[in-house]
């Protein structure tokens, strides 16, 4: 799916609070809680110090991978043992950063109101600095375990922006499919249908559980590669 920068921004900006992961000299993920700062043209963006780990392994990988959730986190455990989430959705993303200078901020400030407050806050602490995801990948996953709001459960929307690949979401069903209908029945999601040769899966809504590809005789469903 096609999204505007404003679009994805505006997704994770809903959040607020967002888990960042960065990979330390020992090769180890490590995260910290922080949230966006603004977006245009370039990416989005964020901030941290340069006397903070943080700061160093951005700049030693120019890697990034952000996460959060807009829903409660509170999980409740129902009569029948199964466990019932709040309707919501999370989003993620992973790409490439890089470091702006203060003097490129304080130039978009003049333009954008959103870079206002980087200029204020590195005015507060020497230290602070901005960094713009330019290129990634990502994805929102809308899930209604329960069927509430929606005729499905999960609903999984991947984007890209500045010609980061991405990989279609959900398994697939390659040709040699026998058409016996176990996949479509062990499926829980609705994410398999019936087509004129074969079975598919709608990967939009596939939450890639492993189940139909556990049933099949013939070994025609995998991961996408």
């Amino acid at each position: 799916m096609n999204m505007t920068i404003k679009e994805i921004y505006d997704t994770f900006d809903k959040i607020g609070c967002l888990t960042f992961a960065t990979i330390n000299e020992a090769g180890y993920p490590e995260t910290r809680i922080a949230h966006l700062r603004g977006y245009d043209e370039q990416g989005v963006y964020f901030m941290t110090m340069t006397s903070k780990p943080f700061y160093k392994q951005l700049v030693d990988t120019g890697k990034i991978s952000i996460c959060g959730m807009s829903a409660s986190t509170e999980v409740t455990e129902l009569e029948d043992g199964n466990l019932y989430f709040e309707p919501g959705y999370t989003a993620r993303l992973t790409g490439d950063v890089i470091e702006i200078d203060m003097p490129e901020i304080k130039e978009k400030a003049k333009k954008n109101s959103l870079f206002e407050y980087c200029v204020k806050d590195q005015e507060r602490y020497p230290t602070m600095v901005t960094f713009c995801i330019t290129k990634f990948a990502g994805e929102i996953f809308k899930y209604d375990f329960e069927k509430k709001n929606m005729d499905h459960k999960v609903l999984r929307t991947r984007f890209s922006y500045g010609n980061f690949l991405s990989k279609p979401a959900g398994l697939t069903i390659k040709g040699n499919c026998i058409k016996c209908g176990r996949c479509h029945d062990e499926c829980t999601f609705d994410a398999i249908h019936e087509i004129e040769v074969q079975y598919q899966i709608n990967g939009s809504k596939c939450d890639e559980c492993g189940s139909c590809f556990l049933v099949c005789p013939t070994g025609a469903i995998s991961i996408r590669e």
